[in-house]
């Protein structure tokens, strides 16, 4: 996008300082207090109408929130940097006992799954990847359209995940997603139920964790829905 310095202007500081922005949250954007959290946004970034923001949620200095998106702290903070675009439709979940961060200079593209992961910053997750509980991205990697990183995965920085392909174990170890056998091979000690739902395999039925889940999720019945420009800022620092 090419913009002149006139049409967005870089906020000064002593005599010559511009008039301080209006808020950019976009009216229609959905900011819920869960678990007496609030979401924090700075006051430089964008959250369009359309997009929910639930819990413990901060969004940082000139990021975008596209609309659609849906960041929710479910139980665990969720964190993102500085100039950061969130694109249409992406989900971003935080979830006890692991960390939801993202850092600064980071594209995630629409209808991306981020849950309970670290992606650290200068890079692109790209439209439909999922990214599972436990797994981190570092600097400068990517995951391209459609891939999976599995839990507690580690992509090493400058690795790319090609598109529609698996990466599992630390490091990642890449696989075509015809390769079912070695899948499963690397699924089985990366620990699937005991990351995601608590549980050993051997005692992961699944009423029992769609139960477990259900109860957790009930929390929501407190929620309440924060009044347009009625949001905490926070720190542009």
């Amino acid at each position: 996008m090419d913009v002149s310095a006139d049409e967005y202007p870089v906020w000064k500081t002593g005599a010559d300082e511009y008039p301080p922005p209006l808020r950019v949250v976009g009216p229609g954007a959905v900011f819920v207090e869960h678990r007496h959290r609030s979401p924090r946004v700075a006051e430089s970034a964008y959250i369009a109408p359309t997009a929910v923001l639930a819990g413990d949620v901060t969004v940082g200095p000139h990021s975008r929130v596209l609309f659609g998106a849906v960041i929710t702290a479910e139980g665990g903070s969720v964190e993102i940097g500085a100039n950061c675009v969130i694109m249409e439709n992406a989900v971003i979940r935080g979830v006890p006992n692991q960390d939801m961060r993202i850092g600064d200079n980071v594209l995630v593209g629409p209808h991306t799954h981020l849950t309970g992961c670290v992606i650290e910053g200068d890079t692109r997750i790209a439209t439909g990847a999922v990214v599972f509980n436990g797994a981190r991205i570092e600097t400068g990697a990517e995951v391209e359209f459609h891939a999976v990183v599995y839990v507690n995965t580690v992509v090493p920085a400058g690795m790319a995940v090609p598109m529609s392909w698996f990466a599992g174990g630390q490091p990642a170890e890449l696989v075509p997603p015809d390769d079912w056998g070695r899948i499963r091979a690397i699924m089985g000690p990366l620990d699937y139920p005991g990351t995601v739902f608590g549980m050993g395999a051997r005692e992961a039925p699944m009423p029992d964790v769609a139960r477990r889940y259900a109860r957790g999720l009930a929390l929501h019945h407190n929620d309440r829905i924060i009044p347009d420009y009625g949001h905490t800022p926070s720190s542009e620092d």
